[in-house]
């Protein structure tokens, strides 16, 4: 039993022989903490600056209208930019799948909601589909009528 507490005794010596000690000394831009306070003070307040923000919410599932699809990624961009001239306000979604580029707009709710884009959609846009996934929430007006 001696022995062992000689070897045990002997091991931990010799394991905190070689302990280093140190110092880790952090440089940072002190832009990072005036960031960070004013991202907590946007949610904390819950003013019009969180409205700013455009963070897009996963929420359920729901429908887009895929309105291109093809290997050309030049044309994909091309479809994109002539699909938002049309509908500023509708939100685009490109999703690459090898070797195929997909254009896929909308969050819609209701599958009648994308079919109603779908018809209107149909004489510029020859070859549409339907899909179902998650789709963000949609952003919500957050003025009040209390700032008259």
């Amino acid at each position: 039993m001696k022995i062992f507490y000689t070897i045990s005794f002997i091991l931990f010596i010799y394991s905190t022989s070689f302990a280093q000690k140190g110092e880790v000394i952090v440089n940072k831009d002190p832009l990072i903490d005036s960031l960070i306070a004013k991202r907590i003070e946007v949610y904390r307040t819950g003013s019009d600056a969180a409205v700013k923000i455009n963070k897009p919410i996963v929420s359920a599932y729901g429908y887009r209208v895929q309105v291109f699809y093809g290997s050309d990624r030049r044309e994909m961009f091309n479809q994109q930019s002539r699909f938002k001239n049309s509908y500023p306000k509708i939100n685009t979604y490109i999703i690459y799948k090898e070797p195929n580029y997909y254009l896929r707009v909308g969050d819609f709710r209701t599958k009648l909601e994308a079919q109603r884009l779908m018809s209107e959609l149909r004489p510029t846009f020859p070859t549409l589909f339907i899909f179902r996934e998650k789709i963000n929430a949609p952003t919500l007006d957050t003025t009040t009528d209390d700032q008259r």
